[in-house]
């Protein structure tokens, strides 16, 4: 049926209307229950922190001890796979509302104790599994369901991040590598700005950076361009190291006929042990550590490489947190270095190398250079930019996140398959690039082959 003329712009009125108020709901609930998390793990960490370190060492193998029993019977009679991800891509947005209270009370636990993991994790569990709760309740269509379950994802990185416009990107990157749904850009865009502003209205505390200004030079280009190679390299040993670990202490489980709940105890026990020769401020969230490297103070030289061995500790063995905030700290840490190895100021090395970080370890590099954009200021926005593009590319085919779908191919040179976990991708070398036979990806021959990841 053809549309009467102005008829095309009323219903892209009413689609603007209903995305505006479906997100800001959306945003209200997200950032409320966001902010009731992370004002209950400021308490609990304050109480935390005045105790003396041997009350700490002993905190953490019980706080790993009641992870493992929170999971372990939490989940013994439900779904245990509920990845946000996952519900996006093959459970048409569902996710079981009543196990959504169990990782939020996991991360309280992990992050008060002093685990190494991060806030946006339980954040983003918890915000999605109320959100598809609701919208199984209103009886709205799978479509909308999975949009609203993207929208609240990126309403809970606002939140914890205070960037209402990298939250909304996120919320279109986190589900898919290479490929953005449009249609979710505005309910996530909504969404972000009001579960912001509502925790910001609570009291959620933001921390603010100065704006960096990098001198554009070509050797400034340079520098941030390996920079982003670097923080490439340093995504895939984090990704590499999070499996590995995963893998030693499920063979610990299944070598010594372990009771589940007491592996994470044992990781935490190796925490413990880390206290005694690390500083207390690689554990836990590490909020201070990432603050002094981007204010431009020296931090260690291998403060990355410890921070990313005890957050590989920690979910490796079984306490549940995100793993954004800690790329950012491992990032910021690695970008310190790097920026005093080569010249390059510190808080601009710091500040591009957690956006780098995240953009490569996630897969989301739109979502790091909006955040770049937010919090530095457009001249540092613009040097992680280019940091994040490298990085992106140079960690391949892996993520933090397994259960990401990958929409396109990276490189050129790669056959890889579109629309199967990233987890699941085994990229084998296009036929017909080899030099010899003078056919290449652009340049088409006698025997070449396509390989469009449409």
């Amino acid at each position: 049926m053809q549309l009467h003329r102005g008829a095309e712009e009323g219903w892209m009125l009413l689609t603007l209307a209903a995305s505006v108020a479906l997100g800001g709901l959306t945003g209200i609930l997200v950032g409320s229950a966001s902010t009731a998390f992370l004002l209950s793990l400021s308490a609990a960490s304050a109480t935390v922190d005045t105790l003396p370190l041997w009350a700490r060492m002993i905190l953490l193998p019980l706080a790993g001890w009641a992870n493992g029993l929170l999971l372990y019977y939490g989940y013994a009679r439900r779904a245990a796979d509920d990845s946000v991800v996952l519900a996006i891509h093959s459970r048409n947005g569902w996710l079981p509302l009543r196990t959504a209270w169990i990782k939020p009370v996991a991360a309280l636990i992990t992050l008060a104790c002093g685990g190494a993991a991060g806030r946006e994790g339980p954040c983003v569990h918890l915000g999605a599994s109320l959100v598809s709760g609701a919208a199984r309740w209103a009886r709205f269509s799978p479509a909308l369901r999975r949009r609203l379950v993207m929208s609240a994802a990126g309403a809970a990185f606002a939140s914890v991040f205070g960037a209402p416009i990298a939250g909304g990107v996120y919320a279109l990157e986190l589900s898919r590598v290479g490929g953005i749904q449009y249609d979710a850009l505005m309910p996530a865009m909504a969404a972000s700005v009001t579960a912001y502003e509502v925790s910001r209205g609570l009291g959620v505390p933001y921390a603010t950076y100065p704006v960096l200004f990098a001198a554009p030079s070509p050797w400034v280009w340079l520098q941030v361009l390996g920079l982003g190679l670097a923080c490439g390299i340093v995504a895939r040993v984090l990704i590499t190291w999070l499996g590995w670990m995963r893998s030693v202490f499920e063979w610990i489980h299944r070598r010594l006929r372990l009771w589940p709940p007491l592996l994470p105890a044992f990781g935490g026990t190796l925490l413990a042990a880390s206290l005694l020769g690390l500083p207390a401020d690689d554990l836990g969230i590490s909020l201070p550590l990432m603050n002094h490297a981007l204010a431009g103070q020296p931090v260690p030289h291998l403060a990355f490489l410890w921070k990313l061995i005890l957050v590989g500790i920690t979910l490796g063995s079984g306490f549940y947190g995100g793993v954004a905030t800690p790329q950012l700290v491992i990032g910021a840490t690695a970008g310190s270095t790097f920026a005093a190895l080569t010249h390059l100021p510190l808080p601009l090395g710091a500040a591009v190398g957690a956006m780098a970080v995240l953009a490569s370890a996630s897969n989301t590099p739109l979502t790091a250079i909006a955040l770049g954009f937010e919090l530095f200021g457009p001249s540092t926005g613009a040097c992680a930019a280019i940091a994040c593009a490298a990085g992106y590319l140079i960690v391949g085919y892996r993520s933090v996140y397994p259960d990401q779908r990958l929409a396109c191919a990276k490189s050129p040179w790669l056959r890889v398959q579109p629309g199967l976990p990233i987890s699941e991708q085994k990229p084998t070398p296009v036929v017909g690039s080899k030099y010899k036979g003078r056919i290449t990806p652009w340049r088409t021959g006698p025997g070449s082959h396509s390989h469009s990841a449409e």
